[in-house]
């Protein structure tokens, strides 16, 4: 990249980073702040699930709205609320206001994320737009990895200040988009990609299933669902099984932090770009399957770490590398494409822990047998559906509706 577009990506991630900082720094501090103020774990439940039903929501809105006025507008709209939404958590007092605020903040969040990813796709070639893909799902997991660990810390001493300091981030993100961050979308290109997708149109979202890109949505979908049976009852699984305590709980997420961070960082671009995303997205998957069964058998805190590392590896390089191929296959605008793709991301978010939780309450390997056959099972499918076209110009015709 150039120094220009290195200097633009650095402000996408780290308007990002603050993003994803937030919703980690929170995690340890909701709980403390719910019984606080008398309430239970089915309103945890609810503010957990709030943000990726809001981002489910709205993001194909803010991408396409990003598609007409152009990226910028929408990446401060987005800091600008979501500034606002952290310093009303700071300063609730009651139950209905943190999940009004947590709505909230979801919602403008779904701006920068689809919107930043957006902004890559512009800027980016297609070999490389992997790669920049994969920095900013890097920057994404190194915020939901080393958040709790700050918002832990900040909470010490007011459960407060963990949201003040998001604030003040999300505030300075916004000074540097709006000083330093130029335009990705030029003013011939936006009337021409401009496409409105309204709020709750599942029809909108059908279409887009059954349209050029529908099975590479799909399997975004599917995948996350089968992901996040281990991300959402990892650490009460591991309090079940082995009776680890916060400090095991938190060495293994730790690997699994740099893991991510080296992996989407540093190696993604090179994977994508020497064996494709469909090849890069079937050989997660079928990792991930074995990772999810090793991960059951593991008994010892050595044999944690390393099946989780094997798991961890496997999930590195699948969500970056399905965004990139949607990029690359959509006939729409950047922005549209990105907002569905993230919002198929979210729905997985959103579904998977809910049953995750519900099959765990039965018993605690099932959600990690669950996986495991949702992984193969996606596997399968990408066999017929995620095909290397590069050299199959018959084909990539008949993806694309041209004649």
């Amino acid at each position: 990249m150039r120094t220009t577009n290195r200097r633009n990506l650095f402000i996408l991630v780290f308007a990002l980073l603050v993003v994803m900082l937030g919703f980690g720094m929170v995690i340890p501090v909701f709980p403390f702040l719910i019984d606080k103020l008398g309430a239970s774990g089915s309103t945890l439940g609810i503010l957990v699930a709030t943000a990726a039903l809001t981002e489910f929501l709205f993001g194909p809105i803010w991408g396409s709205i990003s598609d007409r006025v152009g990226r910028k507008p929408i990446l401060m709209i987005g800091m600008f609320g979501y500034a606002l939404a952290m310093f009303a958590f700071g300063v609730a007092n009651q139950i209905w206001m943190l999940i009004v605020f947590r709505a909230f903040s979801g919602i403008l969040s779904s701006a920068t994320i689809s919107t930043t990813m957006a902004y890559i796709g512009d800027s980016t070639s297609e070999k490389s737009r992997g790669g920049g893909m994969g920095i900013l799902g890097a920057v994404g997991g190194a915020g939901t990895v080393i958040g709790p660990g700050i918002g832990g810390l900040l909470a010490g001493g007011s459960l407060s200040t963990p949201f003040f300091v998001s604030a003040l981030m999300a505030l300075l993100s916004l000074l540097l988009v709006a000083l330093l961050l130029p335009e990705s979308l030029p003013l011939e290109a936006r009337t021409a990609q401009g496409q409105r997708i309204k709020l709750v149109r599942f029809d909108e979202l059908w279409r887009a299933l059954t349209g050029p890109i529908g099975r590479i949505l799909l399997v975004a979908f599917l995948a996350t669902f089968g992901t996040s049976n281990f991300e959402s009852v990892f650490g009460l699984y591991m309090l079940k099984k082995l009776d680890y305590g916060p400090e095991q709980v938190g060495g293994i997420l730790t690997l699994v932090g740099a893991i991510a961070l080296i992996g989407r960082g540093l190696l993604t671009g090179f994977v994508t770009s020497h064996w494709g995303e469909p090849t890069v997205i079937k050989a997660s998957l079928m990792v991930g399957a074995v990772g999810f069964i090793l991960l059951l058998l593991a008994n010892t805190y050595a044999a944690v770490l390393l099946t989780t590392g094997i798991f961890t590896c496997s999930i590195t390089f699948l969500r970056p590398s399905i965004h990139s191929l949607t990029s690359k296959r959509t006939t729409v605008g950047q922005g549209t494409s990105m907002g569905l793709s993230n919002s198929f991301v979210s729905l997985g978010r959103i579904v998977g822990p809910i049953v995750a939780g519900l099959v765990f309450d039965i018993n605690p390997n099932l959600p990690y047998l669950a996986g495991a056959l949702i992984l193969s099972f996606v596997f399968l499918m990408s066999l017929m559906w995620v095909r290397d076209e590069h050299h199959s110009p018959d084909k990539l015709k008949t993806i694309t509706g041209q004649t």
